[in-house]
């Protein structure tokens, strides 16, 4: 398994769609997915630790999983079938429950739980970045470094029911 740094999630233009970019750690692939807005802005809310004055599904999920004593150990990317990415959380005890992989996502940044994927879908969906494309992935950041959670909000917008690919 590889393991994955999640940079940040961004709006693709001209469609307006969200998207959050994963990185393989120590390697070159990125991988990004097509998700929600309300799945964006409950990713970057994780990665800008913002708290709200009351907790969101995620917090809310991280908590519940806290108090029932058991402990999310892994978040796992686990494929891409008809354009759709899937996910897995790995809890001790063995127990395993498919998730999208953008609350599967939120999740590990609240909780400080790894995200991994397999070499195979890397292969598959990995997007390698040129030396001379570094620049942009610096942009990238930089536009991260200013956006705000509440960018991704989109009122009376419905949230969707799977992660594109």
């Amino acid at each position: 398994m590889r393991e994955l740094d999640v940079l940040g999630v961004r709006v693709e233009m001209p469609n307006n769609s969200p998207i959050v970019l994963l990185r393989e750690r120590d390697g070159q692939r990125y991988v990004p997915i097509w998700i929600g807005a309300p799945e964006a802005t409950a990713i970057a809310y994780a990665q800008q630790g913002v708290e709200p004055p009351r907790p969101l599904t995620h917090d809310l999920m991280v908590t519940m999983i806290g108090a029932l004593g058991r402990t999310l150990e892994e978040v796992r990317i686990t494929g891409l079938q008809d354009g759709i990415f899937h996910a897995e959380l790995h809890f001790d005890g063995g127990t395993v429950l498919s998730a999208r992989p953008s609350d599967a996502i939120a999740l590990a940044l609240r909780s400080a739980t790894p995200i991994r994927t397999t070499e195979e879908l890397l292969d598959d969906v990995g997007v390698t970045m040129a030396v001379e494309e570094e620049d942009e992935v610096e942009r990238f950041r930089e536009f991260l470094d200013e956006v705000s959670a509440e960018d991704f909000e989109s009122p009376g917008e419905p949230g969707t029911d799977e992660d594109r690919g």
